[in-house]
């Protein structure tokens, strides 16, 4: 995130880390980098570092509908990744580090969480970058462990294939022959949502027909958005990041970024390690609901209130990259 979250300073942070966790900081330094969440390179007095993160409980409509049931889902989400990690034994997932009173994520205030996790060096990924065949490899062999674990300890959230905002793109589709009033943005987002109104018409109707079959597909522990910018290389260790959006789901939930074809080389590999084949119908509809979730939520957020931001110049070249990339 480029902008920092409104009302949170950076003495809101220490104080939170020094109840929650003991960490007595000396140095918190904004980091603007990754999307979804704000984050933190934390040092303490005796030189030891961590990553904090602070999650706007308002802007995770996947997890809930009001901030107290989002606070909710993200605790079990967290509490999912700890489990994984310490239960399932797989390291490649990076979960948060325990409060003291025992809790993966805790309140900052009415309108935040706040999470940590250690601070590793290393680099993530660019997220829309390809990777090479051997990465992808490396990214199915880890989605077959993930989707075979079963941590006796974690109550792990279904994951609805509804879209979270489809309230929100609908009524901006019905709205577009009225003015859009929340920013410098609400007009450019409302001319160029017009200009492709059939063609997400026609996307939606397809995402429906697909999502009647997908539904009854068998689920397991899905990461949810295993992309390049979830990626992190630290070392020798590849290891999957930022698991707020974990849940019961069918596999091709993850599978649609790293598999080319349900009959390619990904597809097989992932089949001799699980048993499983993978859908093609369910490829479809998560490739095309990544899409409609990404117009749901940008376009949301350019028709609430906004200033000419980074974050909102970023929401409405996502909203022109998504019409441009998405099926006719």
């Amino acid at each position: 995130m480029r902008d920092r979250p409104s009302g949170v300073e950076d003495r809101d942070l220490i104080d939170a880390l020094a109840h929650g966790w003991q960490i007595d900081v000396a140095v918190a330094e904004y980091a603007p980098v990754g999307g979804g969440s704000y984050h933190w390179i934390v040092r303490d007095r005796d030189g030891r570092q961590w990553f904090a993160t602070v999650d706007d409980l308002d802007q995770k409509g996947w997890l809930g509908d009001t901030s107290d049931a989002v606070a909710e889902g993200l605790a079990q989400a967290m509490e999912t990744a700890v489990a994984l990690r310490h239960e399932a034994r797989l390291p490649f997932v990076l979960a948060p580090i325990r409060a003291r009173n025992g809790a993966a994520v805790l309140r900052l205030g009415c309108a935040y969480a706040v999470a940590v996790f250690p601070y590793l060096a290393g680099a993530a990924g660019r997220f829309g970058e390809a990777l090479p065949a051997r990465e992808r490899n490396h990214v199915v062999d880890m989605l077959a462990a993930l989707h075979g674990a079963t941590p006796g300890g974690a109550q792990v959230p279904p994951h609805e294939i509804a879209l979270a905002r489809r309230s929100d793109l609908d009524a901006a589709l019905g709205e577009l022959g009225q003015p859009w009033s929340g920013g410098p943005l609400s007009e450019p987002a409302r001319a160029l949502l017009g200009a492709h109104a059939e063609q997400v018409g026609r996307l939606l109707a397809r995402f429906d027909r697909l999502a009647e079959r997908v539904t009854a597909l068998e689920p397991v522990i899905t990461h949810g958005e295993p992309h390049p910018a979830n990626l992190l290389t630290a070392g020798t260790e590849i290891l999957l990041i930022d698991w707020d959006t974990v849940g019961l789901a069918p596999p091709e939930r993850d599978l649609w970024w790293v598999v080319t074809d349900s009959g390619g080389e990904e597809a097989r590999r992932y089949t001799r390690a699980t048993g499983r084949r993978v859908d093609p119908d369910a490829l479809t509809l998560y490739r095309l609901r990544w899409a409609l979730d990404d117009l749901s939520i940008f376009t949301r957020q350019l028709r609430s209130g906004h200033d000419r931001t980074a974050d909102a110049e970023h929401a409405f070249r996502a909203i022109e990259i998504t019409l441009a990339g998405a099926p006719g």
